[in-house]
């Protein structure tokens, strides 16, 4: 088996599918715990709907580079559902329901009535569930990734004491002088960003599973803010790293398998937190 890694290894597609898991996996487990803790886990998934829907709007314009009608209304999409679930009118959940089904429906209304491709189901699948192969991942695309990704790491590091006060106490966030509503929108921004780089390996529907995943494991274990989100950091990337391996000795999809190894780190994680009774401070 380590023979045959070795191999896969030497080819280019590899590692690009290696680089971008890891630091994919690695920015999704920052901001989850902020999402988590905040009741936003459900937010991600909104967002991918709505990036789904935009991809739609992309691919019948026939843009060249998709990034740049995506990111935009994603990020858009992002600001309003902080900003709407908020309102005492429309809680966070109903917000997020709204914005996801609509886009989902109106992207796949448009993919069916102006489509182009010979294909429209498979296109549909490889978006929604992440592509079926590893091969898709260009050297712009990693390049891209990697820049985006650095920013997103530095950006939740400079950062970091103003995220936390915003998630654990917004109302006294703001009365001790911080600037709430600036960071609430620096977390969309970001999440938004996050979003759309996840979908080319995991699809639209999975994307969730990397924010809440390794967030609510880590607090299987730990109690402290800085302990989870660390945690959370290794776990996902361990997640990510394990998923990719074994999609590609096992020849399976990499976005399914990334999310299978979340989901058994969680159930090993609930297990010992129950009899260890987690760490706390």
């Amino acid at each position: 088996m380590i023979t045959k890694l070795g191999i896969y290894l030497q080819y280019p597609f590899v590692r690009y599918a290696l680089i971008v898991g890891v630091l994919i996996a690695l920015c999704s487990s920052l901001l989850g715990v902020t999402l988590v803790l905040k009741r936003f886990s459900f937010i991600g998934d909104g967002l991918s709907h709505v990036a789904f829907g935009a991809m739609a709007i992309a691919s019948v314009l026939n843009l060249t580079n998709e990034m740049l009608l995506v990111l935009p209304l994603t990020i858009l999409s992002a600001i309003l559902l902080l900003r709407t679930g908020q309102n005492a009118k429309i809680k966070g959940d109903a917000a997020i329901a709204m914005i996801s089904v609509g886009a989902l429906a109106f992207g796949y209304l448009l993919m069916n009535i102006f489509s182009t491709s010979p294909n429209l189901s498979g296109d549909v699948c490889s978006t929604l569930f992440g592509s079926t192969s590893i091969l898709t991942l260009t050297q712009r695309e990693v390049a891209l990734c990697t820049v985006l990704s650095v920013t997103v790491v530095v950006v939740f590091v400079l950062f970091y004491q103003k995220i936390f006060a915003v998630t654990f106490d917004e109302n006294f966030a703001k009365a001790s002088g911080t600037k709430a509503d600036a960071y609430q929108l620096l977390i969309a921004v970001v999440i938004a960003v996050i979003i759309v780089l996840a979908m080319n390996l995991v699809g639209s529907l999975l994307i969730s599973a990397l924010v809440i995943f390794p967030a609510l494991s880590a607090m299987r274990l730990f109690h402290s803010f800085k302990r989870v989100t660390i945690c959370s950091a290794v776990l996902s990337v361990v997640c990510a790293f394990s998923g990719i391996i074994l999609s590609i000795l096992s020849g399976t999809p990499v976005g399914s398998t990334i999310v299978a190894v979340d989901v058994l780190a969680f159930g090993i994680c609930f297990g010992v937190g129950r009899i260890t009774g987690g760490r706390r401070g």
